[in-house]
């Protein structure tokens, strides 16, 4: 349970208050203490969420009490007291963080209002708070999944264009097989740049139908085609002011491709059924495991908008290039997999990752994750070279 704590001199009055505010706010407990000293030391024992303090007071005043407190706790929500009000009184109390400033003789209603108001706002501080820390982890954990795990040659060479890229607005296009670890490029671009405060949208341009992809891209409105039940605001207006990753760019329709080149044309789009156009600024970051001079060459992908994506172009090699990460990224991935399993973490010992190091991935870094998991479930306490022998088949 909550608590408020009552700063008053006068028995009278802190037994009035605590009788009245008690029968108000039935959720929270009282405290009371005789002066300012007794009320210093409650602040110093436990946090309250409010504090109602009278000003004239021996040992401490409520002025001092509330400089102290302030230094102390900064979050703390004072209410002052006092039979000695005037103008001067109150601008300082509220210069030093008191939420509100009540003379005496009180009056009631201006009382249990302003202490209901200071605990709404209280509590939407501590949501607030609450909810910053929550994306704070959040972010975190999403920062996790996506952190670049290696030293590799291949890889600070990957890391060192980032840098450099990240800086500017340049479109880059990042190639590789599948696997490779091209959507985490793509995310440190974004994480890295001025553009992280804002969204990053995803599409993955294999997974839509060609007949959806335009709906998705740009949006809709109402009753366009079959089955706009309502408007849609599209992924590039979802990501003004950030970036959009669109992966598997070259399984895109040549329709949705001169639509896309438009759009960066003009930074503009226009929903399907529509003759609005919506302005937008947004970083286009496109991804590929295609040969795309031979897409072009084959008629499947427009020259023009492969130059318009790939102004940066930064190349993934496959696990099989960059053998020498294997140890780290067994590491990283079984942290990973004990934190969503809940349970303790695993070692690989040197013959089991000398095993992995001898295997070709064709699947990439992706195939090996999904390895380790399997090897951690079935493995023993450590996993050793028998281990890989049992459950990895290639």
């Amino acid at each position: 349970m909550q608590k408020i704590l009552i700063v008053e001199d006068e028995k009278a009055i802190s037994g009035v208050l605590h009788s009245i505010l008690s029968d108000e706010l039935t959720d929270y407990e009282f405290v009371i203490a005789e002066d300012g000293l007794e009320g210093y030391k409650q602040i110093e024992k436990e946090d309250f969420a409010l504090v109602i303090s009278d000003i004239k007071m021996p040992k401490l005043s409520g002025t001092e009490l509330l400089k102290q407190s302030m230094i102390l706790k900064p979050e703390s929500t004072f209410i002052m007291i006092s039979g000695h009000a005037d103008i001067d009184s109150a601008v300082s109390c509220l210069k030093e963080g008191a939420y509100d400033f009540i003379s005496k003789p009180i009056d009631i209603n201006r009382l249990i209002t302003s202490v209901k108001n200071a605990l709404a706002k209280e509590s939407l501080k501590k949501e607030n708070k609450n909810l910053q820390t929550e994306n704070k982890t959040l972010k975190r954990k999403v920062n996790k999944k996506y952190q670049m795990i290696g030293d590799s040659p291949a890889l600070k060479k990957i890391q060192d264009m980032i840098e450099k890229v990240a800086a500017s607005d340049a479109r880059v296009l990042i190639t590789g097989p599948n696997g490779a670890g091209k959507e985490l490029v793509a995310h440190a671009i974004h994480n890295q740049s001025e553009r992280a405060r804002g969204p990053m949208i995803e599409v993955n341009c294999a997974a839509i139908p060609s007949e959806l992809i335009e709906s998705e891209l740009f949006g809709h409105v109402k009753g366009s085609f079959t089955g706009a039940i309502k408007d849609k605001q599209g992924k590039f207006e979802q990501a003004n002011g950030g970036t959009i990753f669109l992966d598997e760019i070259g399984d895109m329709s040549l329709i949705a491709q001169a639509k896309v080149l438009r759009a960066l044309q003009e930074s503009k789009v226009s929903p399907v059924g529509s003759d609005k156009e919506i302005k937008v600024d947004v970083r286009v970051i496109a991804a590929t495991n295609k040969n795309m001079q031979k897409e072009i060459e084959e008629g499947k992908f427009r020259e023009d908008l492969y130059h318009r994506l790939s102004v940066i172009e930064i190349y993934v090699p496959p696990l099989d290039d960059r053998k020498e990460d294997i140890r780290l990224l067994v590491e990283h991935f079984s942290g990973m997999i004990a934190d969503e399993h809940g349970t303790a973490m695993k070692k690989f010992d040197d013959k089991a990752i000398d095993s992995l190091k001898s295997l070709s991935w064709t699947g990439n870094i992706r195939e090996l994750r999904n390895v380790v998991e399997r090897l951690i479930i079935l493995g023993g306490n450590t996993v050793s070279e028998e281990d890989v022998a049992s459950f990895v088949r290639k």
